[in-house]
């Protein structure tokens, strides 16, 4: 049933592709951001989870 519904509509073979070139656009987009990005950044971002400071400071906050 399915299959004939989407051979009746003109046109929707382009659809895979399209999505096919945005996954594809994006995972680029993201390999040249991660090659790019400054190294001293990347080690901030990558202790993040663990600084102490953060937690203290959303404590802090009074959001409960």
């Amino acid at each position: 049933m399915y299959k004939e519904v989407l051979r009746s509509i003109e046109g929707i073979e382009i659809y895979p592709i399209i999505a096919l070139l945005i996954f594809f656009a994006f995972f680029v987009g993201v390999i040249v951001w991660s090659t790019r990005i400054d190294k001293e950044r990347l080690r901030e971002l990558s202790i993040l989870p663990l600084d102490g400071e953060a937690a203290q400071t959303m404590e802090g906050d009074g959001h409960e």
